[in-house]
């Protein structure tokens, strides 16, 4: 007996010891499922309900399902679009602000069911799901805690629908990647008629921590769970797309009042940096639109993002070590415009054109020092295409350093550095240099590596030699260096829609105040504030408007910015008729220009623009456009 136990020891001990000389994991740790969401980099988020049809960007819950009713609805199409664009899932909103469930949901009778779409008997998320599949994508879901439609929102009733709702999305669409939360819960609505304002307590009313996310954990263990701070990816506090230069995937979250964060009531201040030494893994998501807006809006045909628009949110979001999340918009009939297609396509070629050459490839790496002069760790680790093995230095050695000899000069302008997450977010900083004429020179420096960075230079540089130097308070574990020179080539749209033509400042004549100056100054940057708005803005007009624009203050703040808005005009400045009266869906998250078409000219003197609530007690205003 003897024999075969030696031999069985002698097969453990090395193994042991192989085991024992990986570097011990460093702080807060990816889970499995965050790591096969860092993996997948960038999906797409569809908004499609009757919102569309309204041409509006959040449902009042008021509108008739029978106005839903796409004449060409394709998701195929759809989801054919976004796998050209390289995006690995598609998030199906399966019911937003207004209430409306694109499934055949027992909780309520407001949705497909009710509508003429398939005579009632279709079914939107699995198709959006099927054909997601069908082109190799993983597949999500988008459920909005707030309900403007359901007269029972608000009571206990609701938050038992909205969890039955939940499971019915967690148990019969296949294996999903993520469950995806925001944070707009309460509010205005037409709750079965009532049409009143709704305010509940959003750190108890849901029990997302006790009952509600509960049921994803225990429905679909892989997925990932969004909302503002987590509990898996947080929300990096703009819809712009980008992340901070130094973005942390380690997060410390805080509650508002000491309770713990949950979607709506939480403190973000810091989700655009994340926080070093954080005590949870809870990386950034980068959520925009393709066009200005989540929903599809026939004016913004021609602000679709370019291939190069969307290779820079590329480049802020997963080159920071987040995720990019892009808002697809169908048009009512239920497919995507011609315009975002050839984006879509254009941007995942020049996606797989810029990196699927690595130029650092054939490169000879030599390291200052080897952990354990073992070659599981060696600098060749860097350059294998595998983002969990690694180039490791021995413990007491927190500033290594790497010298790479490329296979020849090569011309690059990107440069992609990653680590092995598994063992956490290590790196403080790393600095990148060149030999040139025989010394060293700094090329360019960054921080917060962790799952992905992407670094754009400010032109291409054409270097035989390059030096990394790793800085982080434990042993280093770099897992990829890439050298990369991206792809570019013309593009154009196909359709190019006519925008409006916005009047001089000779057309018309603020007489509010002292003119507002700054705010028809066609400077962004610049904004007035009023203390004193119930008169609202005054303008006097020397032609006709079709439209008026207004953009809120650039500065990332909120204070003034206007939620809703009444317009009226008059010849003699004391008679008034309504012209439009609306809110601004939205606004505070993706603070863009808003547009108020009106259904024909206003011929009159005088138009009056109030702001009927803003954000805090003043009203300011970056920017008013009227249009012919």
């Amino acid at each position: 007996m003897r024999k075969p136990t030696s031999f069985l020891f002698s097969m453990l001990v090395p193994a042991f010891l192989w085991a024992q000389e990986a570097p011990k994991p460093y702080g807060a740790l990816p889970s499995e499922r965050q790591l096969r969401w860092h993996e997948m980099e960038t999906y797409c988020l569809i908004h499609y309900t009757p919102t569309t049809f309204q041409n509006k960007e959040w449902g009042f819950g008021d509108a008739d399902p029978a106005i839903f009713n796409p004449k060409n609805f394709d998701a195929g199409q759809i989801a054919a679009a976004a796998a050209a664009g390289g995006f690995k899932g598609l998030i199906s909103v399966a019911k937003h602000h207004d209430g409306f469930c694109l499934w055949p949901t027992a909780t309520t009778a407001y949705g497909v069911k009710s509508s003429p779409w398939k005579n009632g008997k279709g079914d939107m998320v699995k198709e959006f799901m099927e054909a997601a599949h069908r082109h190799g994508m993983k597949f999500g879901v988008y459920l909005s805690a707030w309900d403007r439609n359901d007269t029972r929102y608000g009571t206990p009733a609701y938050a038992d629908a909205y969890r039955a709702q939940l499971t019915e999305l967690m148990s019969n669409y296949g294996e999903l990647f993520t469950s995806w939360h925001d944070g707009a819960n309460g509010g205005d609505g037409y709750y079965g008629g009532k049409n009143e304002k709704r305010i509940i307590d959003r750190s108890t009313y849901y029990a997302w921590h006790e009952k509600t996310w509960p049921i994803v954990r225990e429905k679909q263990p892989m997925a990932v769970i969004f909302s503002d701070v987590g509990p898996d990816m947080r929300w990096v506090g703009n819809e712009h797309g980008f992340a901070e230069e130094t973005s942390w995937a380690t997060f410390t979250p805080k509650g508002i009042d000491g309770r713990p964060p949950v979607p709506g009531d939480s403190d973000y201040t810091q989700s655009p940096t994340g926080t070093r030494h954080g005590t949870h893994w809870i990386p950034a998501e980068c959520d925009v639109p393709q066009r200005p807006g989540w929903f599809y809006h026939a004016d913004q045909d021609a602000r679709v993002k370019t291939p190069n628009q969307l290779f820079e949110i590329y480049m802020k979001s997963v080159g920071r070590g987040a995720n990019m999340n892009l808002g697809l918009a169908p048009m009512p009939d239920g497919y995507l415009h011609a315009n975002d297609v050839k984006s879509l396509k254009a941007f995942g070629k020049k996606l797989h054109e810029t990196f699927k050459t690595n130029l650092a490839q054939g490169a000879s790496v030599k390291v200052s020092n080897l952990r354990a002069q073992s070659a599981r760790f060696d600098g060749s680790r860097i350059l294998d295409d595998d983002r969990y093995s690694y180039y490791a230095p021995d413990d007491d050695v927190h500033a290594p350093e790497l010298e790479i000899t490329l296979d020849g000069a090569q011309e690059f302008d990107l440069i992609r550095l990653r680590e092995n997450i598994k063992l956490g977010q290590r790196l403080d900083s790393v600095v990148i240099e060149t030999k040139q004429d025989g010394d060293w020179k700094r090329l360019v420096s960054a921080t917060s590596i962790g799952a992905n960075r992407l670094i754009k230079l400010d032109k291409p540089v054409r270097a035989t030699q390059l030096k990394i130097r790793l800085f982080a308070p434990v042993a280093p574990t770099l897992s990829d260096f890439g050298l990369f020179k991206e792809f570019d080539e013309p593009f154009s749209f196909d359709t190019q829609e006519t925008e409006r033509t916005p009047l001089s400042n000779e057309d018309f004549v603020v007489k509010t105040a002292n003119g507002l100056p700054k705010s028809v100054d066609g400077n962004a940057d610049t904004w007035e504030s009023l203390s004193t708005f119930d008169a609202g803005v005054l303008f006097e007009l020397k032609q006709p408007v079709a439209a008026i624009g207004y953009l809120p203050r650039q500065d990332g703040k909120k204070d003034g910015i206007a939620l809703k808005y009444e317009i009226a005009s008059s010849q003699d400045g004391k008679i008034w008729t309504l012209v439009k009266a609306g809110e601004f869906s939205n606004i505070q998250a993706n603070p863009i220009e808003q547009v108020i078409s009106f259904d024909g000219p206003v011929r009159s003197k005088f138009l009056r623009f109030v702001p009927k609530e803003t954000v805090g007690k003043t009203f300011s205003v970056a920017s008013f456009r009227l249009f012919k």
